[in-house]
């Protein structure tokens, strides 16, 4: 005879009494597979305290993370893109636009904002890597050169975090272009004397790492972040080769003389107030 017996047989929880659990208390780290809850994940500044791995945000958790108090004033807030070439693949381009602006809640792939962190006054440009991959273009471009623009006239800081698959396909030349204006902007900042930190995140690639990312006074990367021109797939094809262990990640660059440090998102900001007040004095 068993120790048991039941009483019942099969579940007897009617089906609209059943209890869902709701989506997003919990986050799992997709290198370490660490679970934790999403409160934790937002306390830890959106790193795995177990394997140190940097997940991927955009502006509203920089922001969030760099300005004091988050209390910061946007430049250029509605600035969209246009359809110039009248680009169409799967989708046409303006509709394109449409899904993803009322996605994310996003105008384009970049935020503009100044603001003070440890009470030292900057100007920070940080790109939306879900907006499109974070492609650069007409907008984009725009937007960042208006930054420097205000960063020259107010002797400012200016910062970019840089989190880019590159130029922007639909918009063809006139995304290359907005390399060229950047670095001609950033070129014109240089002149005035005004320091430019370029902080180089997961992924940085294509024309955004042929541009303004690698021309920054200090250039910082985040640990582990992907930084190079063409993805290490399409190098390793096109060389026929196996790649080196740890190719492209921040701490490979590094070595390589492309980056001046590696800094750790929870020092992050304390590390930028103290470079200005550096530059300051």
């Amino acid at each position: 005879m068993g120790w048991f017996k039941r009483i019942k047989k099969g579940v007897t929880t009617e089906t609209n009494q059943k209890k869902e659990t709701p989506e997003g208390l919990w986050y799992k780290c997709p290198k370490c597979k660490t679970v934790i809850t999403t409160a934790e994940h937002h306390n830890q500044l959106y790193v795995c305290d177990n394997c140190n791995h940097h997940h991927r945000i955009n502006s509203k958790e920089y922001f969030e993370i760099l300005f004091d108090k988050n209390k910061f004033t946007e430049l250029n807030p509605n600035m969209t893109s246009k359809d110039p070439l009248q680009f169409e693949d799967r989708k046409k381009y303006t509709e394109r636009l449409i899904d993803i602006q009322k996605k994310t809640g996003l105008k384009d792939a970049v935020t503009t904002a100044y603001g003070t962190i440890n009470k030292q006054d900057a100007v920070i440009a940080c790109f939306n890597f879900n907006f499109i991959g974070g492609s650069m273009g007409s907008v984009v471009g725009e937007k960042i050169a208006r930054a420097i623009d205000y960063a020259r006239e107010t002797n400012t800081p200016f910062i970019i975090i840089s989190k880019s698959g590159g130029a922007r396909m639909m918009e063809a030349s006139f995304s290359l272009m907005q390399l060229a204006k950047t670095s001609a902007k950033l070129a014109q900042l240089s002149n005035e004397g005004v320091p430019y930190f370029s902080i180089l995140t997961d992924p940085t690639t294509g024309g955004i790492t042929a541009s303004f990312a690698m021309l920054g006074d200090l250039n910082i990367g985040e640990p582990n972040a992907l930084i190079g021109f063409a993805g290490p797939r399409v190098v390793k094809e096109t060389i026929g080769k196996d790649l080196p262990k740890g190719f492209q990640t921040a701490e490979f660059v590094q070595e390589h003389g492309f980056l001046d440090m590696i800094v750790d998102r929870k020092n992050m900001k304390e590390k930028i107030a103290q470079l200005i007040r550096m530059y300051k004095s």
